[in-house]
């Protein structure tokens, strides 16, 4: 089963909000399912960002969600959308790069941002989002924030983060599924050099 495959059924298993089926169509018009999810750390390759989002999904399930106080649906919006910011942010670019075997310069493609909406990062997908469907406010909070003190703003921010994460549990979970997906379950998973 494909990436693209298994984010289909994960999303109509467990998004159904209304709105949910455009959104989806209009996922599939973009380069969503082939576009990488950074430049060179984790899943800089071909569909590395349905990749990453599939395994924070993941991530959010195994290890964080509860039965009696969490929603499946707000899980699976969280972890299958939270980077729909990286749509159309990514290029294919070349740079010279010296063979050490034959001492000749050659050119390698490597992934370059290209953000045609600077928006911010985690603001752009709530924005993105709700384009199509309506966020809870947990929802909302927990993608805005994901990044943690990776996000600039955080870092400007005074305590907003920490007053985030102390009132929505959803929001630490969120980001603990993304680091862990991001640095552990990732490893290894770019098909360009650092």
């Amino acid at each position: 089963m494909t990436y693209k495959e298994q984010f289909i059924g994960l999303y109509k298993k467990n998004i159904t909000r209304e709105g949910s089926a455009k959104l989806l169509d209009w996922l599939q018009s973009t380069d969503f399912f082939t576009t990488p999810a950074s430049s060179k750390y984790h899943c800089a390759c071909e569909c590395g960002l349905v990749m990453h989002s599939i395994s924070v999904y993941k991530t959010m399930m195994e290890k964080h969600f509860d039965a009696k106080t969490d929603n499946a649906e707000s899980f699976a919006i969280c972890g299958l959308l939270h980077d729909l910011c990286k749509i159309k942010f990514y290029k294919i670019s070349t740079k010279n790069v010296k063979n050490e075997v034959t001492g000749q310069w050659e050119q390698k493609p490597y992934y370059s941002v290209d953000d045609a909406f600077p928006y911010g990062h985690g603001e752009k997908s709530v924005y993105l989002i709700e384009r199509f469907i309506r966020l809870r406010p947990d929802e909302a909070i927990a993608i805005r924030w994901h990044m943690g003190g990776f996000d600039d703003s955080a870092k400007s921010n005074g305590f907003a983060i920490g007053r985030a994460y102390y009132k929505y549990p959803l929001a630490v979970k969120l980001h603990l599924a993304d680091l862990e997906s991001t640095y552990i379950r990732e490893k290894n998973t770019s098909a360009v050099d650092k």
